[in-house]
């Protein structure tokens, strides 16, 4: 190695940063080892002026430190300049050399001194150099050291960086200005300007700007209420003295003369600094008035329960809190039943009063919401106080409020004397016998009483439970589990487990009637109305996904037909009798419908074309046909793989295998034809002619050939399979919905499905029959969600046509809003939360805050809902 040559473009364009890095790194240590002493110095005396070290010392020794102070950063600087070297970029290059095994930067600049000439040689020259270089491109910045303890063994660059770091917590820079004045062989002197210095500072709350006396010449000036003063005396002590009679203080009142004074304004006064210098003030407090509060409007409830109350509170600089206190009011509790004994003692119900989250609280209107439905308080009467606090802690209350606590309406009897009971033993533990053996008179023949026997031993269970435990000891623990047990029957007993759409319907009807026939309000008649809208819906839903192809010689005299335009008119014909006090009419009209709900064939798409199938009903059947073979596939592959294991399973019970494979085979048959004539009927569709037999036939021809061996059977299976998933592509593609919520959360389904066949299909050929049973099963999943999806999508595609009867083209004027209260669409069927949309645009963006307020609010009140879910909506309801 002779010669050196400079490095390529390309290496010195990779290491252009490291090497800047490196070469500042090694500046920052060479200054930091010369220059330390230096640094040392200027802290250290910094500090020092800080902390007013000047102020306590003669001024000789002032002057003492000051020359001893300069020599020493002088000589400081001069050893540090002489040490100084600058960092060369050769010397940078270097240092990153030394960091990399190898020396693949030294290398690179080396040149072949033996054997240039040599084609060979120069290759794995070549090679080395290219290595080398690849080497020197990993190359990083090199941290630089800056440890010098060994330059610095007492540390005495860490005592100068306490010192300042210390005064510039506790002292003040302002001190560093006092040693100017100081001039050998004169006393020291006060700083030029006021010899007192004073503040006004306002409480927080009112908003107020701090006040500075020294610029206050008037001779009265006006404060808040808490106002906080601070005076600052300055010189010999007793040159000046502080006189007031705003703050009323007799105790612990400390000198006139005390260099620092502070004290709250409570009331109207004067102020006076005596002395040189000194002024005096007129100071008028500007009283903080106590907040008042008042309700609004009557308490409203609804039918769940949930009570809303508005209030008004104002004060002069905002209210911060507030809270409602509900109690008992014995005095009107009708004391009959289980009433007439004294109830046991409660404490009132506290709840957290709502406050604005933005905005002035100096006047305000807001809504208590809460939902006390499972309170003991509930359906009684109560009274009622709201009470707001200001920052001053003064409060102001509402009058006493005589209302009923509102509680969820029952309208099964059954369901209504469960609740009552439910009441009685929360009102005093000693009603438990009388309870129990009122429950076990309803519970005594429960024929034609209970809909369900899951309902009838509930009550039977709580029964015996509260007998045992009103013998053997009836504590606080045990009143709250039978009440809680009750609740849950009582719930039951009105709601059901309602899975029949048809007994749903059933079930919304009987509450809507019993509503009419007990004057219920507005917002109950209006709830239970929605509920009965939302069942009918289901029930057609269900029809329509449940529909079975009509033979031909089935006619529309043994079923009554409806369209879905009929039922939107005769549902909103009975809402209309309703509001109009015509309950007679309206309930009349219901009975017609549901005679004909019961009757009915609902027949979707438009006049002229009752009879046919529409897409969404054929792309449903064609998706059942799948599901069905595959779950064949699935059952078939199950079998195969038990065989595997235990072959001579099937020689023990040759019999009822023979009676099984029988069935099978024609059940298969019957399969195969059933999906051939489907494939017939729906070649016009778009698919090529002679698609669908050669399918079957490959998959007839699959079956034949599987009888020859345990390999085969796999490849016949999995021929099926890869039918199976073709089929699917087909109908995929042909399923209507497009552009929809709903019918892109199917399309994502099947999407799903067809991935799983074509796993299932690849591990069949591997003879995998484990792993393509769980593909299997993964693609039956998938399959009935993208049905259950379609199904949505279907009774979606109806809802918008009755509302199109209505309202010509304009679609979804009236269609409930999709939107959360931050603007945003609503999540869908596939899944998807939320949007990408910006929040709020275009929108009233208050009225939107106000409604996800509200929402806020009303779930905090839910007090069904954990602790942990509702103190978090608490914190969010607090003002920061």
């Amino acid at each position: 190695m002779a010669n050196t040559t400079p490095l390529p473009d390309t290496t010195t364009r990779a290491l252009r940063w490291p090497i800047r890095l490196t070469r500042l790194g090694m500046l920052a240590e060479r200054v930091l080892r010369g220059f330390w002493p230096l640094f040392s110095i200027i802290f250290l005396v910094a500090a020092l002026l800080m902390m007013g070290v000047q102020d306590e010392l003669p001024v000789e020794g002032v002057w003492a430190i000051a020359v001893a102070s300069v020599g020493g950063a002088l000589y400081a600087a001069y050893y540090g300049i002489r040490s100084f070297k600058w960092p060369t970029w050769d010397e940078a290059l270097d240092r990153l050399d030394q960091t990399l095994p190898g020396r693949p930067i030294a290398a690179i600049t080396d040149t072949q001194a033996i054997g240039s000439q040599d084609p060979a040689s120069q290759a794995v020259w070549d090679a080395h150099i290219d290595r080398m270089a690849e080497r020197a491109k990993s190359a990083k910045a090199v941290q630089p050291d800056l440890a010098i303890a060994r330059r610095d063994p007492f540390a005495l660059r860490y005592v100068a960086l306490l010192a300042f770091v210390t005064a510039l917590i506790f002292g003040s820079v302002l001190r560093v200005a006092s040693v100017t004045q100081m001039t050998p062989g004169m006393p020291n002197q006060l700083a030029t300007g006021p010899a007192w210095e004073g503040w006004v500072e306002p409480p927080a709350y009112t908003g107020a700007p701090s006040l500075y006396l020294n610029d206050i010449t008037n001779e009265a000036f006006r404060v808040p209420e808490g106002s906080r003063l601070t005076l600052r005396l300055y010189g010999e002590v007793g040159a000046l003295t502080v006189s007031e009679t705003v703050s009323g203080r007799t105790e612990d009142v400390g000198s006139a003369a005390d260099i620092n004074q502070e004290f709250e304004v409570t009331k109207s006064g004067t102020l006076s600094i005596d002395g040189q210098g000194g002024r005096s003030w007129n100071i008028v407090m500007i009283p903080d008035a106590a907040p008042s509060v008042s309700l609004s409007a009557n308490m409203d409830a609804e039918a769940d329960g949930q009570m809303q109350q508005r209030f008004i509170a104002t004060d002069d600089f905002g209210v911060v809190a507030g809270t409602a206190t509900i109690n008992i009011d014995l005095a009107n509790v009708d004391r009959a039943h289980g009433l007439t004994v004294d109830p046991d003692p409660r404490e009132p119900i506290v709840l957290d009063a709502p406050m604005p989250i933005s905005g002035d609280r100096a006047e305000f209107e807001e809504t208590l919401i809460e939902n006390l439905s499972e309170h003991p308080f509930a359906n009684l009467p109560v009274t009622l106080q709201i009470e707001v606090e200001d920052a001053l802690g003064q409060t102001g209350q509402t009058a006493l409020a005589e209302v009923t606590l509102p509680g969820r309406r029952f309208f099964d009897p059954l369901a209504k004397s469960v609740i009552e009971q439910r009441r009685d033993l929360l009102w005093s533990k000693s009603n438990a016998p009388r309870v129990a053996q009122i429950l076990r008179t309803v519970s005594h023949r429960p024929e034609g009483i209970y809909r369900s026997e899951t309902a009838y031993l509930r009550t039977r269970m709580i029964i015996r439970r509260l007998e045992a435990f009103a013998t053997y000891g009836f504590g606080d623990e045990e009143q709250e589990e039978i009440t809680q047990a009750l609740w849950d029957l009582a719930i039951l007993l009105e709601d059901g487990s309602l899975s029949d759409a048809l007994e749903r319907l059933r079930r919304a009807q009987d509450q809507l009637s019993e509503a009419m026939r007990d004057g219920a309000s507005d917002e109950e008649i209006a709830e239970l109305m929605q509920e009965l809208r939302e069942a009918m819906q289901d029930y057609m839903r269900q029809l329509a996904e449940q529909a079975e192809p009509q033979d031909g010689e089935q006619s529309a005299e043994n079923m009554q037909e409806i369209t879905g335009d009929q039922l939107q008119d005769m549902m909103d014909r009975i809402q209309e009798l309703m509001e109009q006090g015509r309950m007679a009419e309206a309930q009349q009209l219901m009975d017609q419908l549901m005679q004909m709900m019961e009757n009915m064939r609902v027949t979707q798409g438009q006049q002229g074309q009752q009879g046919q199938q529409s897409p969404g009903e054929q792309a449903m059947e064609g998706l059942a046909e799948t599901l069905r073979e595959q779950q064949g596939l699935s059952d078939e592959a199950f079998r195969d793989l038990q065989e595997q294991f235990n072959p001579n399973a099937q020689a023990g019970e040759s019999a009822q295998n023979e009676g099984r494979s029988g069935g099978q085979g024609r059940g298969q048959e019957h399969t195969q034809q059933g999906q051939g004539q489907g494939q017939g009927e729906q070649q016009g569709e778009g698919q090529q002619p002679g698609q669908q037999q050669g399918s079957g036939q490959g998959q007839a021809q699959n079956q034949q050939d599987g009888q020859s061996g345990q390999g085969g059977q796999a490849d016949s299976l999995a021929d099926r399979q890869q039918a199976l998933r073709d089929e699917l592509s087909r109908q995929q593609g042909n399923m209507p919905g497009a552009g929809t919520p709903e019918g892109d959360a199917a399309r994502e389904a099947l999407g799903r499905a067809g991935e799983a066949m074509d796993n299932a299909e690849e591990a069949l050929r591997q003879n995998d029959l484990a792993e393509a049973i769980d593909n299997q099963s993964a693609a039956m999943e998938a399959l009935r969600e993208g049905m259950r999806n379609l199904g949505d999508q279907m009774a979606q595609q109806q809802q918008q046509q009755q509302g199109q009867g209505e309202q010509g083209d304009q679609f979804g004027q009236n269609a409930p809003s999709q939107r959360d209260p931050l603007g945003r669409e609503q999540g869908n069927a596939g899944g998807q939360l939320g949007t990408e949309q910006g929040l709020l645009q275009d929108e009233d963006v208050y009225r939107r805050a106000r409604d996800l307020l509200d929402e806020i609010r009303r779930r905090s009140g839910e007090t069904e809902r954990p602790e942990v879910e509702r103190d978090y909506l608490r914190r969010l309801l607090d003002r920061f």
